[in-house]
């Protein structure tokens, strides 16, 4: 089809397929006039400094000042950022990103006094002004946060220091992004009907779902030639994220850069090990899920490229858009009219930007600020895969939305490690509506095979990139180096573990790293794989229980960041504490296997 020759370019997309960003700004002149107000906030809330203790009515000023500049600078980088990945070659939004970053970085100097000096104050005295102001009371969890984190918050001067290097310290991070959304450009290669089409990453995957084999190959040799050609220079980007967590860890007084950023959501290293190391006792059910792929292809040799092809057919067509959006309806029913009804504003609000177009950031996510609504990015392809994607990221949005709705800004923001069982939940239900209500076992199949696709890549798969994240940051902090070849090396070897023995290593694989944006937001990916785990059990609950379950979900959700991220698990019914999540979580892997062997 001639339209899949070219991206096309933004102006060309259906506006009813675009996000409407300006619900956050209606002009642009509206977002400088809120650049002007956090400049004007910024020299105000110094007046605070060295005064916290003087009375509870200081304090409150000052945490309730503090409050209107984060949730307003938040504003203007969501916007300036969301404008940007619309076209990351746009030259005035990139102008835009550039500013608020700025702004940002002088908030965060701004506001940096006040940690130290809350944990500077008597804890007797600091809890009396709770008991004093009960306005002051929704701070509480927060103030009881920063005196537990009391050893690694530094002087006023030290955390103003490291505030203002916020803006240096992104450098590899934004020299990744710019180099993998604008600057990269892959070749054309001939799809299945022999057509020139340009590889992107957005189309990359589908090439690899294609039952001609040649363009799974060729999708394959191309996208890593291609990042092969900068080979050295990313490798010089993701070695200095390394050194930047270090520096931050050592500077915090953290024994590893491991242990800093777990820390944040309060999460035992235990977590984070208990899962690689059950993940790895379990390694012979990827395997088998391998020799299962190997035969159900009829395949001499089995390839990396050859780990997406669905080992039933697909399902003939593609989704519309519109199709899709109805049948993660369909799916989230068990969740209760309210949530539904929710998400169906959703989709007719503007709340999400649909379809890849030239320049636009690759991937899906979910965004958005504490005043509008959440947003969601899609590149919408019209695969079952997609279809998954919208409830995954759905599942995002309307934590954000309930959490938004129900807690202080102070609590808006839920920590990351509970942000993927929120998503999955919605995976899956959706699965489990679409296999229960068909009665096509060629589909079912197909569907089986989507959840074995969904686990591997979600649990197997980002446990070895978790895996690969302590290997690369413990060299490092050994003074080892992390050359190209160290890091192939390790990628590579991480791959020959996790896959066995019955498929060829690729040699090409080992330049996966380069292309991956998590490894830039360091110790993150863990948390789908634990996020899974919880999810598998907690939907389990909602089809089981109905309302009771549903009551203590919507709840969780609602919850954000008003307790630790563990404890809110265990108020829902899960506890990852132990890796019993992760153990149950393999059993359901192994089941589907048991059942998908019927159709092989």
């Amino acid at each position: 089809m001639a339209e899949n020759k070219r991206l096309p370019k933004r102006e060309e997309i259906d506006d009813k397929y675009k996000w409407r960003l300006e619900d956050i700004y209606s002009t642009d002149e509206d977002w400088d006039k809120d650049c002007e107000k956090v400049a004007g906030l910024v020299n105000s809330i110094s007046r605070f400094r060295g005064r916290l203790g003087e009375s509870a009515a200081t304090l409150l000023e000052c945490l309730s000042e503090f409050v209107e500049l984060s949730s307003l600078v938040e504003k203007i980088f969501v916007y300036a950022r969301m404008r940007r990945d619309e076209n990351n070659a746009n030259q005035k939004y990139q102008a835009f990103t550039d500013k608020a970053v700025k702004l940002l970085t002088e908030a965060q100097a701004a506001i940096s006094f006040i940690n130290p000096e809350l944990i500077s104050m008597d804890e007797k005295k600091l809890y009396g002004f709770l008991e004093e102001n009960r306005e002051l009371g929704i701070y509480k969890q927060f103030i009881d946060d920063s005196l537990r984190r009391r050893e690694h918050v530094l002087s006023q001067r030290e955390e103003e220091i490291l505030a203002l290097s916020g803006e240096m310290a992104e450098a590899a991070s934004d020299i990744f992004t710019m180099f993998n959304n604008a600057d990269i450009k892959f070749p054309y290669i001939k799809d299945a009907e022999g057509n020139e089409v340009e590889l992107t990453k957005g189309r990359y995957i589908k090439f690899l779902e294609s039952t001609d084999r040649r363009v799974r190959e060729d999708a394959f040799h191309a996208l890593y030639s291609t990042y092969g050609k900068m080979k050295n220079t990313l490798a010089a980007s993701l070695s200095s994220n390394v050194k930047r967590n270090r520096f931050y860890a050592t500077v915090r007084k953290y024994p590893s850069a491991l242990e800093a950023s777990l820390d944040d959501e309060n999460i035992s290293p235990d977590v984070y090990n208990n899962l690689i190391d059950t993940v790895n006792k379990n390694l012979h059910l990827l395997h088998r899920y391998v020799d299962m792929r190997k035969k159900a292809l009829k395949l001499d040799e089995l390839h990396m490229y050859d780990l997406y092809v669905p080992i039933v057919k697909e399902p003939e067509g593609e989704i519309s858009y519109d199709a899709a959006c109805q049948m993660v309806l369909q799916g989230l029913k068990p969740m209760g009219e309210e949530y539904t009804g929710y998400l169906e504003k959703a989709f007719k609000s503007g709340w999400i930007d649909v379809y890849e177009n030239e320049g636009k950031t690759s991937g899906a996510y979910s965004w958005g600020t504490y005043l509008t609504h959440p947003y969601v990015l899609l590149n919408y392809q019209g695969t079952i895969n997609d279809v998954f994607t919208i409830a995954h990221e759905m599942g995002h949005a309307l934590h954000s939305f309930y959490t938004n709705m129900t807690q202080p800004y102070i609590y808006s923001e839920y920590k990351i490690f509970v942000a993927e069982v929120a998503s999955t939940v919605n995976e899956s239900l959706l699965l489990n509506y679409l296999i229960n209500n068909s009665e096509d076992e060629a589909y079912k199949a197909y569907l089986i095979n989507h959840y074995l696709e969904t686990f591997r890549g979600t649990v197997f798969r980002q446990t070895m990139f978790a895996e690969f994240e302590k290997i690369i940051h413990e060299k490092d902090a050994k003074g080892e180096s992390l050359t190209t070849q160290d890091l192939c090396d390790i990628y590579y070897e991480l791959n020959k573990k996790y896959f066995g023995e019955n498929i060829v290593i690729d040699e090409d694989i080992a330049m996966e790293w380069a292309r991956i944006p998590h490894f830039y937001n360091s110790f993150y990916v863990y948390k789908y794989a634990t996020g899974f785990s919880a999810a598998q059990s907690l939907s389990q609950q909602i089809l089981t229980e109905g309302k009771p379950a549903v009551g203590r979900y919507i709840n969780f959700l609602k919850s954000g960041s008003s307790d630790y991220p563990l404890e809110l698990l265990k108020k829902a019914g899960v506890d990852l504490t132990t890796p019993k999540p992760v153990e149950e979580a393999m059993k359901v892997f192994d089941d589907m296997l048991d059942r998908m062997e019927k159709y092989i």
